[in-house]
C-alpha cells in the first residue's frame, strides 16, 4: 500500500466518494465488515450515506483507491446486517448492492480475523481502526475544549475556536523476549489472566525514555531480572487503541525471578523442550499468531510452534 500522504487534501474524500471504483472498508463499533470463510474484508463501493459519515483516506495500490468509513453510534450494524454471521441466502437490507454484499457478510474485529486476512487487507484494517479510535477520542480540542473538525482526508483535526491542529497519536510500547546464558526464555502471566496463559513481557515507554531503557526497566520492575544487552527485532501496530509494539530481545544478566505481584503474578524460565512440552499438554497457552509476542517467541524457538496451544 502507498499511503499517498501528498494527496491528503480536503477535496480528496468527496472526489473518491463520487468514484464507484473506490473501495471502502466499513468500520462499526471497532469492527469491520467482512465476508467469506476464511474471512476477507468486504471492500464495497461508496454509498450515498457515506457523505454524512467519517471517511478517511487509507491510500492506493494497483491503481485502486481505498477509504475507510466509520458508521455513527446510532448505526450499530451496517446496512441492516446483524452483528453475527447470517445463514446463506438470508435477506440483506440497507443500500448495499448484491455485488457488494455476500450472503455471509458480518462484522468482525481485528483480533478475530487478523490472522485470516492477507497482508494488504490486514494493513488496511489496522490503519482504519487506528484512525477511527483516534477520531473517537479527539472530538474536542485538548487546549480549549472546543469541538474539532476533520481535515486533511482524516489525518488532522482542527479546533473550530483557536485553529490549532491535532494529529493522530501513537503510543510506543516495548515487548521483549528475555533469554539467559542457557538459552532459556522468560515468560510471564498477568495477574488478570487465567492460569496457564503466558506471554512475553511488555510495557509502555515513559516520557523521555529510550526504547532500550524501557525494556530494562519493565523487565526489572515486573520480574526483578537485570537485562544488559538489548537488540531490536521487529515492530507491530496494535490499534487497541493506539499502540505501536516495538519488539526486542534482551540478555538476562541475572536469573532470580521476583514478580511484582501486581502486573505479573507468575513468571517462569523455559527451555525449548520444556515450552513445547507445556504447550502440547495444555499446561501453558501461548499468544496466537496475530500478536508480535508469538513472532518473538517463535524467533527464539527457531521455528513455528504450529498448532500447539494458544489463547485468543
Amino acid at each position: 500500500m502507498d499511503r499517498a500522504a501528498d494527496r491528503r487534501g480536503d477535496a480528496l474524500i468527496p472526489q473518491l466518494l463520487d468514484d464507484a471504483a473506490t473501495k471502502v472498508v466499513t468500520i462499526s463499533d471497532g469492527r469491520a465488515l467482512v465476508q467469506g470463510d476464511p474471512a476477507r474484508l468486504l471492500l464495497r463501493s461508496p454509498q450515498p450515506g457515506d457523505r454524512s459519515r467519517l471517511a478517511m483516506f487509507l491510500g492506493e495500490a494497483d491503481d485502486v483507491q481505498y477509504l475507510a468509513v466509520v458508521l455513527s453510534p446510532d448505526e450499530p450494524t451496517p446496512f441492516g446486517l446483524p452483528a453475527g454471521p447470517r445463514p446463506p441466502g438470508s435477506p440483506g437490507g440497507g443500500s448495499m448492492s448484491a455485488d457488494d454484499r455476500g450472503p455471509d457478510a458480518r462484522l468482525a474485529g481485528l483480533r478475530e480475523v487478523g490472522v485470516l486476512l492477507d497482508d494488504r487487507e490486514a494493513g488496511l484494517l489496522t490503519q482504519a481502526l487506528a484512525l477511527a479510535n483516534w477520531h473517537a477520542a479527539h472530538t474536542h480540542c485538548p487546549r480549549c475544549g472546543s469541538p474539532t473538525r476533520v481535515a486533511q482526508s482524516g489525518y488532522v483535526r482542527v479546533c473550530e475556536a483557536d485553529g490549532s491542529e491535532h494529529y493522530p497519536r501513537t503510543d510506543p510500547a516495548v515487548i521483549m523476549t528475555v533469554v539467559d546464558d542457557d538459552e532459556r526464555l522468560l515468560l510471564g502471566r498477568q495477574a488478570a489472566w487465567p492460569a496457564g496463559r503466558f506471554s512475553t513481557l511488555a510495557g509502555f515507554v515513559e516520557p523521555g525514555e529510550e526504547l532500550e531503557a524501557a525494556v530494562r526497566r519493565e523487565v526489572h520492575e515486573e520480574c526483578g531480572i537485570v537485562v544488559d544487552d538489548v537488540r531490536y527485532v521487529a515492530s507491530q501496530p496494535w490499534p487497541f487503541p493506539a499502540s505501536l509494539m516495538c519488539g526486542f530481545t534482551g540478555h538476562a544478566a541475572t536469573t532470580d525471578v521476583h514478580v511484582d505481584g501486581v502486573e505479573i503474578s507468575e513468571a517462569r524460565w523455559f527451555t525449548r523442550a520444556s515450552l513445547r512440552e507445556a504447550l502440547a499438554s495444555g499446561e501453558v497457552l501461548a499468544p496466537n499468531r496475530l500478536s508480535i509476542a508469538r513472532f518473538l517467541i517463535e524467533d527464539w524457538y527457531g521455528g513455528s510452534l504450529g498448532d500447539l496451544g494458544s489463547w485468543r
